[in-house]
């Protein structure tokens, strides 16, 4: 009973995460396609890693409601390591963006010319190199894998526990740090651009109504990066933590708890990203519904072309400047 209850747990989550996702990297695509941003291409990234934990995590969805299931060793360790690879992915990539948004406000007259299409690349293939090592070093290294006799596919039931304190410190430790200093220093360059703007404010050489734009979008590019740590934090430390105890004493913590309710919030994260992400964000807020719109007006008056479903038939909106809202 209790493996059909997780199975189903899994089934829904694993459903939610890949639909979310897959929506969220076609917005990607179409934006992409407009206004060709090279920082999309990481979110794109993450999107994709996201996708993919969902897809990893329907193997074991089978596995739960095939019970009682006895497969082979390797087996499960080639299962393991895909939904372990798929999750360093997703981990990297939110570290990828973490830093383009730092370049991005450390340096915004260089950032173009430092964040070209060949360090892009270069970027995401060293992000895939490093999460298929991540995830496929015990089988690489057998001296890394468990052999037990067990009824079903699990974390703790494939990896030796020194592989796991080597992805917890070597992994998800820095990243976190390196997550927490990006923002500490965002924070920082802000608190001087708003500083600055006070300044001139003061000295009369500044409208009053109207801040800067470029001031205004390192605080959407700081609050976009503080809630993807925020909720990535939230959602994998817990099981972290409790894995590095139960790693150290396997007494001191039940692992049922560990692989069915905190792995589940660490897998969480993967919907998260994509919910979050669209609703922090205005351009993919209106490409979502852009495309939405299509599909809409496709179905219903237009059954043939139209690329990435562009808002044919709208209004724009006028825009205001500083000068008439004071009127």
């Amino acid at each position: 009973m209790a493996g059909s209850v997780l199975g189903t747990i899994l089934a829904v989550l694993a459903s939610l995460i890949i639909t979310a996702n897959a929506l969220v990297a076609i917005a990607l695509l179409c934006l992409i396609q407009k206004n060709g941003s090279k920082g999309l291409y990481f979110v794109l990234n993450l999107a994709i890693a996201d996708a993919l934990v969902g897809f990893t995590v329907t193997g074991l969805v089978m596995d739960e409601f095939s019970q009682p299931f006895y497969p082979r060793q390797i087996f499960c360790v080639l299962r393991m390591s895909f939904v372990t690879s798929s999750s360093a992915a997703s981990i990297l990539s939110l570290t990828l963006i973490a830093c383009d948004r730092h370049l991005a406000i450390r340096k915004p007259f260089h950032y173009f010319q430092l964040m070209t299409g060949l360090r892009v690349g270069v970027c995401l293939a060293g992000l895939w190199l490093v999460a298929a090592i991540i995830g496929f070093l015990p089988v690489l290294t057998p001296g890394f894998q468990k052999v037990t006799n067990h009824e079903k596919c699990s974390i703790f039931g494939v990896f030796h526990p020194t592989y796991m304190l080597t992805v917890f410190c070597v992994g998800f430790f820095p990243a976190l740090f390196l997550f927490i200093y990006l923002y500490c220093d965002m924070l920082k360059i802000a608190s001087v651009h708003v500083q600055h703007i006070q300044e001139v404010e003061q000295a009369g050489l500044a409208g009053a109504a109207c801040p800067p734009a470029r001031t205004t979008s390192d605080m959407k590019a700081m609050r976009t990066v503080a809630v993807l740590i925020g909720c990535f934090t939230l959602s994998w430390l817990p099981f972290f933590i409790a894995s590095i105890i139960q790693t150290v004493c396997s007494e001191c913590f039940p692992t049922r708890v560990i692989e069915n309710y905190l792995w589940l919030l660490g897998l969480g994260n993967s919907l998260l990203n994509p919910l979050l992400y669209s609703f922090w964000q205005r351009d993919m807020r209106l490409q979502l519904s852009q495309l939405a719109a299509g599909v809409k007006r496709r179905i219903l008056l237009h059954p043939g072309g139209g690329h990435c479903f562009p808002g044919r038939g709208t209004t724009s909106v006028p825009t205001v400047s500083c000068l008439q809202l004071h009127h």
